[in-house]
């Protein structure tokens, strides 16, 4: 099984700004390119695992979602990083477009996300561990066995996932 490093995205690899569908309104966390690099270079799958519930309240897309992601690779690749795989969930209880507005297993502080990555993936929990900005990522982390959840505050990502994978 393989070892992998979680991230969320809003607020932790990209600045929180709200609802976020426009590429113009990304804006790479300080360190967040150099993070996915480290990890990569230490044999670490990287996962990001996001709830993008305006999919569900209509605000947009699940194309939209996907043109964000393809941006961010991009971004990520002009220092030779790279995302394994981007999860998200669509849904939202309070939606309004009817097959995304309901409770499933995948939104955080569920763990569904991270329990699908790690079947897809063959990924060990036990030895992966998730950045994440919220107690819900936190609560999700620690509801699929992953080895722990950590809470970042903000800052450079770099310093945090250095800091981080130096214990494991």
């Amino acid at each position: 099984m393989r070892r992998a490093i979680f991230f969320d995205r809003d607020g932790v690899l990209n600045e929180e700004a709200g609802y976020i569908w426009q590429i113009e309104k990304i804006k790479l966390i300080d360190g967040a390119r150099e993070a996915i690099k480290l990890c990569n270079e230490r044999g670490f799958l990287t996962v990001v695992v996001t709830n993008q519930g305006g999919i569900a309240r209509g605000l947009y897309t699940a194309q939209e979602v996907d043109k964000i992601h393809d941006f961010m690779q991009k971004k990520f690749s002009e220092i030779g990083a790279h995302i394994d795989a981007f999860y998200y969930c669509p849904h939202h209880p309070e939606g309004i477009v009817k097959n995304f507005s309901v409770v499933c297993d995948c939104r955080k502080p569920k763990p569904g996300l991270i329990l699908q990555a790690c079947k897809d993936l063959d990924i060990d929990p036990a030895q992966s561990i998730l950045f994440g900005d919220s107690e819900r990522d936190i609560a999700a982390a620690k509801a699929a066995g992953l080895r722990a959840g950590i809470f970042f505050t903000g800052g450079n990502l770099f310093d945090a996932v250095k800091a981080e994978l130096e214990k494991l």
